[in-house]
């Protein structure tokens, strides 16, 4: 989830950046239209409903999603505890030695729990629901933390942080989707948004503590977190579409009323919603079908592709080692303080975004985001590469490595950290989501597990500047993909965006549905 993308071997901070997939599945991968008028009358339905009537609320859904969201806050903790900890631990905080190859294991270990619980938790979150799915997480989160505050070997280390592993990714699948299913469309960008948002909260957090307090004690306090926010999403709705899917209209009703007030007229929302069941279980067929689609194909290519560039930018590289970048870089300034300095930063952008995805668009920020990261990560390997053939050369740069940095994150962070997630819940069509969502989060976590765990290797052996300067080619090459392949999906319908994707001119005719949904 990136992200951030997220963890790996030292400090990983993007997770999975994971910032607003919005994975709206109908029953898992396994129900594709297989007539072509059918499927467009399945896309028409499918996506978010959007009711624009005077009488909808918006504030609870804006509550269910931030509880959802606390999950994501958890998920950031674990991502940035390995940046604070990597320090302390080299002091001695265990009672045991922790080499650096070990180190790099225990970091990018939660990468590897995240890759393997994306498709599983798929099949989960529509066995017994999204909310009981992610008050579950809860015990293995409990687990690790307890796990990884007690250890007694470095296997104890790394059980724990695959356990945390499993917990994070699975809410980079399952808070997305509940979010995605309760929103109206005219907020789905800035509820989506918020997954991503409490990350960086997350990382934030875990930097500030991780200042005054030694190894146990952030444990101990990123541990309590899970427990909270079980505590309060306990008192969150289910997700209306899982209550269709399951035939429980009338807990289906109380579920609308409490996201769009009691004055709203639930009852066009809940046919629509059953309808678009029916129509999906009338089109059932493998998914090897679904997958098959043409557009499905092209969805895959623009979603994996995004994901491929979120990572490969080094962004988990970047934030898992951020402070001993900081120290790298002998800017005189506290690496504890730098790192808490650059979550602010990355906390200010990601919020910023939240406000302006559904207003400049996806391409813009990605775009944007990029060039200027490609940038920053240039000039990173410019000072490291001056460092490494002299050092005094760059005594009077120690700003160079810093300010490159501040601005790579603030730039993820706006574009590539949770655009990504957002479109993966845009570019495919409900039927197909659960399953190309997994794969989609799988291979995003896989990358996030190469990139922390040979970021180490990489400077070794070709030098620190040489690794930012191949991450920053990997990211020019991002910017032809987003510009020539990535479709606009601002303010489109499920149908206008399959309809691009097919390569036709979406049609703008198509009458409305009821509650405004599309």
């Amino acid at each position: 989830m990136s992200s951030t993308s997220a963890e790996n071997a030292p400090a990983k901070g993007g997770v999975k950046e994971e910032s607003a997939h919005l994975l709206e599945a109908a029953e898992t991968g396994e129900k594709y239209g297989s007539n072509k008028a059918d499927q467009e009358n399945l896309l028409g339905s499918s996506m978010v409903h959007g009711a624009t009537q005077s009488n909808s609320k918006t504030l609870p859904q804006y509550v269910a999603a931030l509880s959802a969201a606390g999950g994501a806050f958890a998920a950031g903790t674990l991502l940035g505890w390995t940046s604070p900890a990597e320090v302390k631990i080299n002091q001695g905080a265990y009672d045991f030695h922790i080499s650096k190859d070990a180190f790099s294991w225990i970091g990018s270990a939660m990468t590897l729990g995240a890759a393997c619980v994306c498709i599983p938790i798929g099949i989960l979150i529509n066995l017994i629901g999204r909310k009981m799915a992610m008050l579950l997480l809860v015990i293995p989160f409990t687990i690790g933390w307890c796990m990884l505050i007690w250890a007694q070997n470095v296997i104890m280390m790394y059980i724990a942080r695959f356990l945390l592993g499993i917990s994070g990714g699975a809410f980079c699948v399952a808070a997305p989707m509940y979010t995605g299913e309760i929103a109206q469309k005219e907020i789905r960008g800035t509820l989506g948004s918020f997954f991503q948002l409490m990350i960086t909260a997350g990382i934030l957090f875990v930097y500030a503590i991780g200042a005054g307090l030694d190894v146990f004690w952030i444990s101990l306090v990123c541990g309590l977190i899970p427990l909270v926010f079980g505590a309060i999403f306990v008192f969150m709705p289910e997700s209306p579409t899982y209550l269709i899917i399951k035939n429980k209209d009338e807990d289906a009703i109380k579920s609308i009323q409490w996201l769009r007030g009691k004055d709203y007229e639930y009852k066009a929302e809940v046919e629509e919603l059953r309808e678009t069941q029916e129509k999906i279980k009338e089109n059932q067929v493998s998914w090897m079908v679904g997958l098959s689609r043409p557009v499905t194909r092209k969805a895959l290519f623009v979603s994996l592709g995004l994901m491929f560039f979120q990572q490969l930018c080094g962004i988990n590289a970047v934030i898992f080692y951020s402070a001993k970048i900081f120290e790298d870089a002998n800017t005189g300034i506290d690496a504890n303080l730098s790192t808490i300095v650059v979550g602010i930063m990355q906390f200010i952008a990601t919020f910023l975004s939240t406000i302006v995805v559904d207003k400049l668009g996806r391409r813009l920020l990605l775009l944007t985001s990029a060039i200027i990261m490609a940038l920053s990560l240039i000039s990173m390997g410019v000072y490291f590469y001056m460092q490494d053939q002299d050092e005094q050369s760059v005594a009077n740069l120690g700003w160079l490595p810093v300010v490159s940095l501040c601005v790579f994150i603030v730039l993820f962070s706006i574009g590539f950290g949770p655009v990504p997630w957002l479109m993966m819940g845009e570019v495919f069509a409900a039927d197909i989501k659960g399953v190309a969502g997994s794969i989609a989060g799988t291979t995003n976590w896989t990358l996030a597990f190469i990139v922390t765990k040979t970021f180490v290797n990489l400077t070794d052996s070709i030098g620190k500047g040489q690794t930012f300067w191949l991450f920053a080619s990997i990211i020019i090459v991002g910017v032809f993909f987003v510009y020539f392949v990535v479709p606009e999906t601002k303010g489109k319908s499920l149908n206008e965006i399959q309809a691009e994707l097919e390569g036709k001119k979406p049609n703008n005719t198509t009458p409305a549905t009821p509650n405004g949904a599309v």
